[in-house]
């Protein structure tokens, strides 16, 4: 099987492990089902796929990491701020000295910097993956929130060390101070360079679109581009990429509250990421299971070298890691939110409890690693600066392996028993903002009609006709004003609404097939089809989301 081959299966594979993990009853993580794919892949090819780790490195993380920052939740990153950063920052650098130390001790085979190394790169969090196990086992919202702004921040910050240590191990020279010094430089670079990017891509976007017209298509390929050039641009000017990434995707949730993209423009970019994403995922992790036969040969030699034969010691390593992880996770989840409860009481906040061991192992047990981790840990150069092999590549590639699958596991058996009526931290922000918001927009609307019924109907003869236009939408949006007010009248209301949804998702349905019968039987082009279909289907996305929301 050749290259092109080899690529086409695992994106086969990343199509089929959506499929199996549906089919299959029991909860197993989608990660899981693509390492075991790739694997399966690398038993039925004749080469292995080569590794450029820089071409890697730059495919992969800047639109992952601009995702993350793009989709963070900005409400819970702020009310919780000091939570995240002790966690993002504060844990990181804990976890890298503490683990390290204890890695380097396990196996002196790996020397210091490469211990640091892979100590670095297994502190991110996945926010990909704390959100798939949210929706099997319901995480508190505000839970969600803090390990979900954890994960974006920790991205950066483990990242950015992993590069300082790898850096350490293949030239031999580290010096703490120059790299306080240069982490201050990259961070204050990186983020410059990724807001100015993001800003003035943006502006200068909106001013085409204003002189020429909005093409969708082009805003889509734009929205791609950006975590790219941010990476660039920010490696460029003596940053760093990686935080340059991150401050773009922020930034670009910023400007997307200016509401002036085309409505079709967000559907298809939102539709074109959530494939990136999936994709990248996929491939990260089938390209790990296709990597694993020889990355596994190299852990065992390497396992040799520290005078242990049996190969079952890797398994030792991978356990004593993640129990060294998890301890480390614990103990700082369990400081911060003393801390955080002390300084509360001080406060005269009376309501709050001190921290229960079940909150407190939840936090700890989520902190799941995924294709941040990977995606990192396949960057490893092949040599250092004398020409020779870097040390221990292949065995820190299969621990970090170990780790993220480790992880994968304990959430998915361990947090339902610990979610399990579990009390955590409630949400500050009120739970009826979605119906808050609703009315606002409602009333806006109101009077929108209002005035474009009144502009409309000036000189006409017929302005009967846009009077009773215009009170059939402005019933509309009275009816949801009603139902978002208290008592048996507005239930009513909202039940007589539920039933509309329903009844309308049902016509929908019939529309669809009517206009595909038709077009089967050629009595409605292709061009007219797509149209139409296109407008049902995001009629109906919207009764769906609708839905969800209430």
């Amino acid at each position: 099987m050749g290259t092109i081959g080899i690529v086409l299966s695992m994106l086969v594979a990343v199509v089929a492990s959506g499929i199996i993990v549906r089919a299959i009853p029991v909860g197993i993580p989608l990660p899981l089902v693509q390492i075991a794919l790739g694997a399966a892949i690398a038993a039925g090819a004749y080469q292995r796929v080569e590794l450029d780790p820089e071409v890697f490195f730059l495919l992969f993380l800047p639109p992952l990491l601009f995702l993350d920052g793009w989709r963070i939740p900005k409400e819970g990153l702020l009310r919780d701020k000091g939570m995240i950063l002790e966690l993002a920052f504060g844990l990181v650098f804990f976890t890298v000295v503490g683990m390290g130390l204890v890695i380097h001790w396990l196996i002196p085979a790996v020397p210091y910097a490469v211990a640091f190394a892979l100590a670095a790169i297994v502190t991110p969090t996945d926010p990909i993956a704390v959100s798939a196990i949210s929706k099997r086992f319901p995480i508190p919202k505000r839970m969600l929130h803090v390990l979900e702004g954890e994960s974006l921040l920790n991205d950066a910050s483990g990242l950015v060390c992993f590069r300082f240590a790898v850096a350490a191990a293949a030239t031999g020279v580290f010096s703490l101070a120059d790299a306080a010094i240069t982490f201050v430089q990259l961070a204050v670079v990186g983020i410059i360079a990724g807001v100015a990017l993001t800003l003035g891509v943006m502006l200068f976007k909106t001013w085409i679109a204003r002189r020429f017209g909005e093409e969708p298509g082009s805003q889509v390929v734009i929205s791609l581009l950006i975590p790219f050039g941010a990476y660039w641009v920010g490696e460029h000017l003596g940053g760093s990429g990686i935080l340059a990434a991150v401050a773009a995707g922020i930034t670009m949730s910023y400007v997307e509250l200016s509401g002036r993209a085309l409505a079709t423009t967000r559907v298809q970019r939102a539709a074109v990421w959530d494939t990136v994403q999936f994709a990248l995922n996929g491939i990260m992790f089938v390209l790990l299971g296709e990597q694993l036969p020889g990355i596994f040969e190299g852990a065992v030699e390497a396992v040799r070298e520290s005078n242990h034969e049996n190969p079952w010691w890797l398994a030792v390593y991978v356990i004593a890691i993640n129990f060294g992880l998890a301890a480390l996770r614990f103990i700082w989840v369990w400081v911060s939110l003393y801390i955080s409860y002390r300084s509360a009481i001080r406060k005269g906040e009376t309501d709050r409890s001190p921290p229960s061991f079940r909150v407190v192992a939840a936090m700890s047990v989520a902190g799941v690693r995924g294709a941040i981790t990977l995606a990192g840990v396949l960057t490893l150069p092949l040599t250092v600066m004398d020409g020779s092999e870097f040390p221990a590549r292949d065995l820190t590639i299969f621990l970090a392996a170990g780790v993220i699958i480790m992880s994968l596991l304990a959430a998915s058996f361990l947090l339902p028993f610990l979610l399990r009526g579990l009390q955590s931290p409630t949400e500050t922000v009120r739970d009826d903002e979605s119906d808050f918001a609703r009315a606002e927009a409602a009333k806006a609307a109101i009077r929108a009609v209002e005035e474009a019924a009144h502009e409309l109907a000036a000189g006409q003869s017929d302005a009967d006709v846009y009077a009773d236009a215009a009170s059939r939408v402005m019933d509309m949006y009275r009816r949801r004003l009603e139902g978002n007010t208290a008592g048996e009248h507005a239930a009513r209301i909202r039940l007589g609404e539920e039933i509309e949804r329903k009844l309308r998702l049902a016509a929908l349905r019939a529309e669809r097939d009517t206009i595909f019968a038709l077009a089967r039987s050629n009595g409605l082009s292709d061009d007219k089809t797509r149209v139409l279909v296109r407008e049902i289907d995001l009629l109906e996305e919207r009764l769906a989301k609708a839905d969800v929301a209430h």
